[in-house]
């Protein structure tokens, strides 16, 4: 990776790392379009969840439902993020690599 590459890839994750930290404070309290149809559709669900979401509503259990908890479990689901990618990217890298070594007769 260049220089530039690496300035471009630093300067990406500053920014989600920016919208992580502020988008707590500026999103909105009321529910989102999907979670809205759902109340609409399923007024008292019955179901219970499959697998238990580990930052249930962008909160920390521990921090409750204060903003803080909210940026933390921003921060933390985009630091997850971007190493989820940055790992796909490296296998997928590694097995391009892989076939251009092979494809060599």
């Amino acid at each position: 990776m260049n220089a530039r590459d690496k300035k471009f890839m630093t300067a990406g994750i500053i920014i989600a790392l920016i919208i992580a930290v502020l988008a707590p404070f500026l999103a909105s309290p009321n529910p989102d379009g999907l979670e809205s149809t759902a109340e609409k559709v399923m007024p008292n669900p019955e179901t219970e969840p499959v697998l238990e979401s580990p930052l249930p509503d962008y909160t920390l259990p521990a921090l409750g439902d204060s903003p803080f908890g909210g940026v933390v479990s921003m921060v933390i689901g985009t630091i997850l993020v971007l190493a989820i990618a940055y790992g796909v990217g490296a296998v997928f890298r590694g097995r391009k690599a892989a076939g251009e070594e092979g494809g060599e007769e």
